[in-house]
């Protein structure tokens, strides 16, 4: 069986913004795991940000606009961006260099959304988008999904 790239806030590793993980409670991630099939990345921490840090949010555009360079990634207070870009590629580099094809990752989340991301105005209003992370790996060929897919990952 193939590795698949997963969130480590969904194997309960505290690195989310507000130090705390969302542990995805799954007999398959389970297995998975026992099995050593599961390579966590935390984008957000590998780009170089701290546990806690301030939430961010995508400004219009999502993840695409950011690599076409008409989206940013801010906190209230400062731009972000280039952390999540640094994430993102590292991992790009992890999923390349274990020969991953597909990524398990947290919805909503500025990097690792799949379909559904906050919509910039700190107003927990969602929109249909992607993360910075996600963008990255789908132009890389890689396919991702949210934890609420796990049904949908087409090789389990």
């Amino acid at each position: 069986m193939e590795q698949i790239l997963i969130s480590a806030c969904l194997l309960g590793q505290p690195v989310r913004y507000d130090g705390r993980s969302c542990p995805f409670e799954c007999p398959r991630i389970n297995l998975w795991q026992a099995q050593g099939l599961l390579v966590p990345v935390c984008p957000e921490m590998d780009g170089g940000l701290h546990v806690p840090r301030p939430p961010a949010e995508i400004t219009s555009g999502g993840g695409p606009g950011v690599w076409a360079g008409t989206a940013r990634v801010k906190t209230r207070e400062i731009d972000v961006t280039d952390f999540f870009i640094k994430g993102a590629q590292a991992a790009l580099n992890k999923a390349v260099a274990c020969g991953i094809k597909t990524a398990l990752l947290k919805q909503k989340s500025p990097s690792c959304g799949s379909c559904r991301i906050y919509d910039g105005s700190f107003s927990r209003s969602l929109v249909e988008g992607m993360g910075v992370t996600t963008a990255l790996l789908r132009q890389n060929g890689i396919m991702v999904f949210g934890e609420d897919q796990i049904d949908e990952l087409p090789f389990f």
